[in-house]
């Protein structure tokens, strides 16, 4: 797909999110948005994995670690054809479902269960590392929201991947600035993490503007270049974007919207996406 494509799903799949979370009745919108162009760049753009492969042995392997996001990665899944959205917004939070309010391995693309923060990028240094072990040719991506990132585990896991070379992994920082409580450098200050996951022995792309699909499949480009050690995409990204009626809003990183701000927003998210359709 070009990018302009790219760029007109990921906010055609915004719009699906919201009716996920309208019919589930809960939800994480606010991160659900800003990370939507980083999967929809992996899943459309980067990663070999698809309905057909995945359950290969060389696929390529996905965690979103901040599993509280799962809206958006359902989203996703559907439209790449893993199940039909109308099962996901039938049965998304209902009792008995499998579409729980966190990815669930039960379902088919789905590598692991998420959403403990901190478990993500340690479980992808040993898929990683197993990959190297067995010559397999696969890459391994994980997502982290920058919240998270005051977990112990992650760090354990980023000494890790330094020490094992793991030039076949690759993760992302959805770098919102905004967690439940508030800002992140209220709650737990990170700046700079470019220095930061550099001191790790990282290799570090800063993308400028994180909900930007080319600036993310070039950085995405530049990790597979990258020999001898793991790539991070500190990927600055805006909570809630696609609507002025929820950017960058912490009360926006669990809520259920009215229904005259669900207008807005899917009014906002359509024109956004109509901008790329006519490019």
């Amino acid at each position: 797909m070009k990018t302009n494509e790219l760029n007109a799903l990921a906010y055609e799949l915004r719009k699906n999110v919201m009716d996920i979370i309208k019919a589930g009745k809960g939800g994480h919108i606010g991160g659900d948005m800003s990370v939507m162009d980083t999967l929809v760049t992996l899943y459309f753009h980067e990663m070999n994995i698809s309905p057909k492969n995945m359950d290969d042995a060389g696929r390529d392997r996905f965690i979103m670690s901040k599993g509280h996001s799962v809206e958006a990665l359902y989203a996703v899944l559907a439209g790449k054809g893993f199940f039909p959205l109308e099962e996901v917004l039938s049965k998304f939070s209902q009792f008995g479902s499998e579409f729980i309010g966190h990815p669930n391995n039960h379902l088919p693309g789905i590598e692991m269960n998420s959403g403990s923060l901190g478990h993500g990028l340690p479980v992808a240094v040993g898929m990683a590392l197993a990959g190297k072990m067995n010559h397999q040719n696969y890459r391994v991506y994980v997502v982290m929201g920058d919240g998270e990132l005051a977990e112990g585990s992650v760090w354990e896991g980023a000494m890790s991947a330094h020490n094992y070379n793991l030039d076949n992994l690759c993760a992302v920082v959805d770098r919102n600035r905004l967690q439940i409580s508030g800002g992140t450098e209220e709650v737990m200050k990170q700046d700079s993490q470019v220095e930061r996951w550099k001191a790790f022995g990282w290799n570090v792309i800063d993308v400028k503007d994180g909900n930007n699909i080319q600036e993310l499949e070039d950085a995405f480009a530049a990790a597979r270049l990258c020999k001898g050690s793991p790539t991070v995409l500190i990927a600055n990204t805006v909570k809630g974007c696609g609507s002025s009626v929820m950017e960058n809003k912490a009360s926006w990183h669990h809520k259920v919207p009215t229904q005259e701000e669900y207008e807005q927003i899917m009014k906002d998210l359509e024109a956004r996406r109509e901008v790329f359709c006519h490019e």
